[in-house]
């Protein structure tokens, strides 16, 4: 469930300015409160408050830096935005070090003061789900820290899942690349009586055909010229557990026949073996495909089919799980935070948006990889998305490398950019479309100066 929409606390000892912007943020339906000094300020501020701060830095008294290192002692995710008539780069990389979610030069337009104070308090909900999400899944033994969504159809999937983890029957799921088909499979496996046992996958795809029976059965040593040792086979290490067949349609028919025989009879029999071997163990299928269809083309046997589609579980397609694409790739950009020692990032209201309005062709998997994206810095890699429009092609000087080029092209447009808007920093970000904590350092890194 989301958060309200949160609060805004704008403190500056000017009390005309306090005035305007007020009436700018409730014109736009904004709960505001005011302060005339910093120090008003701390006793309403808690760890868990939805809200940001906006303040000015030449205060009598605590100044905005001060106040910026007050409130993250408090609430270390917080947004502080800083807003001054003095700013130059030096105190805005000082602010951004020490923490502060924008700096922003008087006088602000009031749109982009909007806008800023918009995204910062999507960045603090944001912040508050995350800390209620892993509280939330905190444990993974429980299945709805697994199966994350809050959708009807991930509601389901658990549902089925749990029913079928506690009977020891064959499970067929099905679904399209990427959607958890193997998640799904282990939940049914540490969730049910054989827990105890090995969950051993086999990706029928990525086998060769003529190795698969191998694979399976395992072979007896001589069986063919490179069979130098005895081999124990996939089945065999299942026993007592879970043997997951993935792609299954891509199954050879020939190994298929000796599939059903081993499911029906729960024996096997190693390649160049003469000794059939019992073996308790369970089997859940997956696959990508209309087995049905399959069946029809001459490529999946009939009485396979029928053995494994007893008890058929569909695994839903991202687009089809309306609500969830943000849920998990909130639990993603944690995961991935906390793998690379990384701040989760925070995305702006349109960015989310565009996220939750994409089909995600490559579904939960993909999703992951967009997270990874995101706590990495790179640019986003969507199926669909499209490039650029209206991005001049850079000049290429002869005898320079692409990285030189890419960063002599980066400086050009920085330096165009803060040309046409009169050295201001606030219009350059915006027309750049980049955070002014990036336009800061760049223009360190480059030796751009207003």
């Amino acid at each position: 469930m989301r958060l309200p929409l949160g609060e805004i606390f704008l403190v500056d000892d000017e009390e005309e300015i306090r005035i305007a912007s007020s009436q700018t943020f409730e014109l736009e339906g904004y709960a505001v409160r005011t302060f005339a000094s910093a120090a008003e300020v701390l006793s309403h501020i808690s760890p868990d408050w939805l809200g940001v701060v906006i303040t000015d830095v030449k205060m009598p008294g605590m100044d905005g830096l001060e106040l910026l290192a007050a409130v993250l002692k408090i609430a270390p995710d917080l947004p502080v935005v800083i807003q001054t008539g003095h700013g130059d780069v030096p105190m805005a990389l000082a602010a951004m070090q020490a923490g502060a979610y924008d700096f922003i030069e008087k006088p602000v337009p009031p749109e982009y003061l909007i806008d800023v104070a918009k995204r910062a308090l999507e960045s603090r909900r944001l912040s508050l789900e995350n800390q209620s999400l892993r509280a939330r899944l905190g444990s993974e033994a429980d299945i709805g820290s697994r199966i994350i969504g809050e959708s009807p159809a991930a509601t389901e999937l658990r549902r089925t899942i749990g029913t079928l983890s506690l009977i020891d029957v064959d499970v067929l799921l099905i679904g399209e690349t990427g959607v958890g088909k193997e998640l799904a499979a282990h939940c049914l496996h540490d969730l049910g009586s054989r827990k105890a046992g090995k969950f051993v996958p086999l990706n029928c795809g990525a086998i060769p055909p003529n190795l698969v029976e191998s694979e399976l059965f395992g072979h007896e040593r001589g069986a063919f010229t490179s069979a130098s040792t005895r081999r124990i086979g996939k089945i065999e290490q299942a026993q007592g557990g879970t043997l997951f067949l993935d792609e299954i349609e891509s199954m050879p028919l020939s190994v298929q026949v000796k599939v059903l025989r081993a499911l029906q009879e729960r024996t096997i029999e190693r390649v160049g073996g003469d000794r059939l071997i019992s073996v308790d163990f369970r089997v859940i299928a997956a696959t990508k495909v209309n087995l049905r269809d399959a069946v029809t083309e001459g490529a999946f046997r009939e009485d396979l089919f029928y053995r494994l589609n007893v008890a058929r579980v569909p695994i839903p397609p991202l687009r089809e799980r309306t609500g969830d694409v943000r849920l998990l790739l909130q639990w993603f950009l944690m995961k991935m935070a906390d793998r690379f020692h990384a701040a989760p990032p925070a995305f702006d209201p349109d960015m989310a948006r565009r996220l939750e309005a994409y089909d995600w062709p490559g579904n939960v998997r993909e999703l992951r990889n967009v997270a990874q994206q995101l706590v990495l810095g790179l640019p986003l890699d969507l199926a669909e998305a499209p490039c650029c429009p209206g991005m001049p092609e850079p000049e290429a000087p002869s005898g320079v490398g692409l990285d030189a080029r890419v960063r002599l092209y980066e400086k050009k447009l920085i330096e165009e950019a803060l040309a046409k808007n009169g050295g201001s920093m606030t219009l350059t970000a915006r027309e750049l479309d980049i955070p002014r904590k990036r336009l800061y350092l760049r223009m360190q890194k480059f030796h751009i100066h207003k």
